[in-house]
């Protein structure tokens, strides 16, 4: 660092006081990639591939529970499965956003990946509706609380260049894992091979063995830098500064780097945020955000829990394809779906957030209305059902992590993680809590029709959720976390920011 440039080190404004002037969050944007930002990527990234498999898993055995050799179920109790999964991850979400905030990134992402796998393991021991639907739950309970640790983790360590990409690609690496899992279901449902009520009891019992060893990967990843300032932790947040920046800098980046007069923030120690906080700075600082964030998390989540967990149900029903080989029609629909955020990444950094959300919402709500009209009149085959599927989905994909990926950088950082889980909990009770069940209910009947229409729905709900990106998105593509929405305690310490955030980002 120059040493004629104003001292980096968050520094005491006056004796006895606990506001820091710092330029933490400035540092983190302007970091080189490199080896620790991949540990982010992998470490972070690798519950997302995890619970892909697991969840693939899950749709594909689908089918296998209403064997009578298994567990019996209906098509409608297989999606109140999935729905039971989903309300946990609801309240997961809510539960474990809230203490995020409060307690820190590093410890919930333990604790929540912790009881995700603790659910995965249980449910290899199922026997009936209940004991399912009760470990469904557990899952689904972990599984929330990682979108708001870990979300809020990514966009807090990440440089602000690409942020985007780097989001969009931790979120797309679920599909790695799906991809993994339809594989698996031609093995582990294989009759030949195991029993019927074997294979599928396997497959979660490997899931929550590979899940473990994420658990060590994760002691790598530090807290938030930017999360220990606002907690009144200076120095250990400039001691992890310190060695990230002693990793990543060559002697020339630390010869030529001068921090600017506006890098820095005054910040004012701030030990939690009350729920009446957040309401207040949701739904009356920033009501349009609230409507872009709760439009684009209840469309897209509406789209995959209706499609992803009855998809298996749809191929046996109407195009008779056996029980053992549904997982093997997830492999493209898959690929497709982790092709979208790899290969689109990072035009949300360079194109613009705006565009690209609204265009990838578009593009999947008609493709998925073209699918359900093509369906219904019996024109496709099982292949290009698939095909088509996985079609939708490499855009609904891309979608769906910017829609995550909006409501985690658009909101102030003492209340990120209550803000996602929040509306992750909101977007999924309103579009998507209910899919499976009602997707489950529309196949039972043996209409083409009556599932076209759950389709158009489905379509409709895309599309108006772009038509609000266009109308409300914020452009904050390259943008640092601090000018998109400034901390709460910032403002309050030094309210002259207020005025220009709210001029350049309402």
């Amino acid at each position: 660092m120059n040493e004629s440039a104003p001292r980096p080190t968050g520094e005491a404004l006056a004796s006895g006081t606990d506001s820091v002037r710092t330029n933490i969050h400035a540092r983190l944007d302007r970091l080189p990639w490199g080896r620790f930002h991949w540990l982010v990527v992998l470490a972070l990234g690798a519950s997302w591939a995890i619970d892909g498999l697991e969840v693939t898993l899950t749709g594909a055995v689908g089918a296998v529970w209403q064997n009578p050799g298994s567990l019996a179920l209906t098509s409608a109790r297989v999606g109140a499965a999935a729905s039971a999964y989903v309300l946990g991850a609801v309240l997961g979400a809510l539960a474990c956003g809230y203490l995020t905030d409060r307690h820190g990134r590093k410890r919930l992402f333990f604790a929540t990946l912790a009881v995700y796998l603790l659910g995965t393991l249980l449910t290899a021991f199922a026997w009936d509706f209940w004991s399912m639907a009760t470990f469904r739950w557990i899952t689904g309970f972990g599984i929330g609380g990682e979108y708001a640790a870990i979300n809020s983790a990514i966009d807090e360590l990440i440089p602000a260049r690409v942020r985007g990409q780097v989001n969009l690609f931790i979120n797309g690496s679920y599909w790695i894992g799906a991809a993994g899992g339809s594989l698996a279901t031609a093995v582990l449902l294989d009759a030949a091979r195991f029993p019927v009520d074997v294979g599928w009891r396997l497959g979660f019992g490997i899931g929550a063995a590979l899940g473990a060893l994420v658990l060590v990967a994760r002691r790598h990843v530090p807290e938030s830098p930017r999360w220990l300032v606002i907690h009144g932790q200076h120095a250990h947040a400039e001691e992890v500064m310190g060695e990230l920046e002693a990793r990543l800098l060559s002697p020339s980046d630390k010869a030529t780097a001068k921090a600017a007069p506006e890098d820095y923030l005054v910040v004012h120690r701030r030990h939690h945020v009350d729920i009446p906080d957040v309401i207040e700075t949701l739904f009356r600082r920033y009501p349009r955000r609230a409507v872009l964030g709760l439009t684009l998390i209840g469309s897209q989540s509406f789209l995959y829990n209706a499609i992803f967990f009855t998809y298996a149900l749809v191929l046996v029903r109407f195009y008779a394809v056996p029980e053992g080989e549904t997982g093997l029609y997830l492999f493209p629909f898959a690929i497709g779906n982790f092709l979208g955020p790899l290969l689109l990444g990072r035009f949300f950094d360079t194109i613009g957030r705006r565009v690209c959300i609204a265009s990838t919402y578009t593009i999947s709500g008609l493709l998925l209305l073209l699918t359900g009209a093509l369906f219904a009149r019996e024109a496709l085959s099982a292949q290009e059902q698939t095909l088509l599927w996985a079609a939708i989905f490499f855009f609904a994909s891309a979608a769906a992590s910017a829609a995550y990926l909006t409501v985690s950088e658009l909101f102030p950082l003492e209340l990120r993680a209550i803000s996602i889980a929040l509306f992750f909990a909101l977007g999924t009770l309103v579009g998507g809590a209910a899919a499976p069940w009602l997707f489950g209910t529309l196949i039972g009947t043996g209409s083409r029709d009556a599932v076209f229409y759950g389709y158009a729905f489905g379509a409709i709900l895309m599309l108006a959720a772009a038509a609000v990106e266009v109308w409300l998105g914020v452009d904050a593509e390259r943008t640092s976390l601090e000018h998109i929405a400034l901390p709460l305690s910032a403002e309050e310490a030094t309210g002259a920011f207020a005025g220009e955030r709210e001029r350049n980002y309402a």
